[in-house]
């Protein structure tokens, strides 16, 4: 119990001493999740979009393996992955492995199904008669499409928030595709798992704080945007 409530003594310390090393490496986590979530986005929402309004043959099974992707092991992408981006890989004369952009890459394909999929879900709630009826009034494709988007926009965007609170958190792909590489591709659960291997608990418990911070926050805020939801349906 004394180990404990030292190392989180020393890890507030940290906190509150703005400590270089450990904003550096939250500063690292932030900049690739939220590149992710919003390369994901604007893949994810409009694909999404586009499944759920649209009659073809097959769109139950692309909607159930939309549904089976939310469950791919984080590092089963790495692995995918990393054999592209690496020196033998098609793509590895772009010398992306164990750089940010690299772990980007790998977060988008994790999260890219989670927008999608949840995308169809919001626009699949919103009944049939509001898009004939835009169109009855003169609205366009386009115009016809916003104001579907506008309607579902709580939906859309908890499916985002989501998708954020996913990839902050993930440690495979980081691990696999960035290399752990101090003041370049480490991320806040890269470093826990290294200080844990070290023995060294203070920075992986402050950075474990941390962690838990954002991932209330981005708890709260999608149950605030639901709660919205709610009353505008």
């Amino acid at each position: 119990m004394d180990f404990l409530t030292q190392s989180l003594a020393e890890a507030f310390t940290m906190l509150v001493s703005l400590d270089p090393e450990l904003y550096f490496i939250v500063w690292v986590s932030l900049r690739v999740s939220l590149m992710s979530t919003l390369i994901a986005s604007a893949m994810g929402i409009p694909l999404g979009f586009l499944i759920a309004i649209r009659h073809f043959r097959g769109k139950r099974g692309v909607i159930t393996l939309l549904n089976t992707l939310l469950a791919l092991p984080t590092v089963v992408i790495g692995l995918f992955v990393y054999a592209l981006l690496s020196r033998q890989g098609a793509l590895g004369h772009l010398g992306l492995l164990y750089t940010p952009a690299a772990i980007v890459v790998g977060q988008v394909i994790l999260i890219l199904p989670w927008v999608a999929g949840f995308t169809v879900s919001a626009v699949s709630r919103i009944d049939e008669r509001y898009r004939r009826t835009a169109m009855t009034l003169g609205a366009g494709p386009l115009q016809t499409a916003i104001a579907i988007l506008r309607e579902a926009r709580f939906g859309i965007l908890g499916s985002v928030i989501a998708a954020f609170g996913r990839v902050i958190s993930e440690i495979g792909i980081a691990m696999m595709l960035g290399g752990n590489i101090k003041g370049f591709t480490r991320t806040m659960t890269t470093a826990m798992a290294l200080e844990h291997n070290k023995g060294e608990f203070v920075l992986a418990v402050a950075l474990g704080i941390v962690l838990l911070a954002v991932s209330l926050a981005m708890n709260i805020l999608l149950q605030v945007i639901q709660g919205w939801y709610g009353e505008d349906r």
